[in-house]
């Protein structure tokens, strides 16, 4: 069956198409596509998943045709950043 896997770290943006085994979990088919060890600082305990969009455990099994996502963790509060203004012609 085959699957995408998506990741985007601060600089780069990997996109992997891949035939994982009928049944497997998310976890699995990131495994088998290798990104967990091109992207060490990938901390599935800590950081989402999903597919297309729609967070899912690890545990999920995907089906053919699936985009798999890792999300990276938000590193601002948009509750406490300041908003910033894009209008804003006083600049």
């Amino acid at each position: 069956m085959n699957v995408g896997i998506a990741y985007a770290d601060k600089f780069k943006q990997t996109w992997l198409k891949l035939e994982v085994p009928d049944g497997s979990t998310i976890k699995e088919a990131l495994e088998f596509s290798g990104l967990l060890k091109q992207f060490p600082d990938i901390d599935l305990e800590n950081q989402a998943v999903g597919i297309f969009g729609k967070i899912s455990k690890l545990d999920t099994k995907v089906e053919d045709g699936d985009r798999v996502e890792i999300y990276r963790p938000i590193t601002a509060d948009p509750e406490t950043v300041e908003r910033r203004d894009r209008n804003n012609d006083d600049e």
